[in-house]
């Protein structure tokens, strides 16, 4: 489901509500619009700005929870908004899984060359396992 203009309009008010004044923060010159910048909400939460900025834009994949308790409590958000924002998050999904590559590391040739030249045909063993021969493939750990 693709709720970033529910995210974005929830995040923009609940921003626009709150004064630096009682977010403790000292006030510098005229503001263009009400409430805190994006770089204070970032700052209060403990996140990047270009984090923030793009939770506000509506990207909430693969937030975690304790990001989403930061902005809550930099936000003020009460019980009700703060399952709000947790639901949002919910609808948005977790974040893609990078897709790992299986590496299966073998002997080089020059260490096989060295082992087969040994006395005796076996191998050291390593921790309890099976000894690694010349050619053979390590088990997946």
């Amino acid at each position: 489901m693709d709720n970033r203009d529910a995210v974005s309009a929830f995040l923009r008010s609940r921003r626009e509500r709150i004064t630096p004044e009682q977010a403790g923060l000292p006030t510098y010159g005229q503001r263009r619009v009400p409430g805190l910048r994006r770089g204070e909400v970032a700052t209060l939460a403990g996140v990047s700005v270009e984090y923030y900025t793009r939770l506000e834009r509506g990207n909430l994949k693969g937030v975690s929870d304790s990001v989403l308790d930061a902005l809550a409590q930099a936000l003020r958000l009460d019980g009700p908004e703060r399952m709000y924002l947790y639901d949002l998050a919910r609808a948005a999904g977790p974040a893609p899984q990078a897709r790992r590559r299986v590496v299966r590391p073998t002997v080089r040739p020059s260490v096989a060359r060295i082992v087969e030249g040994m006395p005796g045909g076996r191998t050291a063993h390593r921790g309890g396992e099976e000894p690694l021969r010349p050619g053979a493939v390590e088990p997946d750990r």
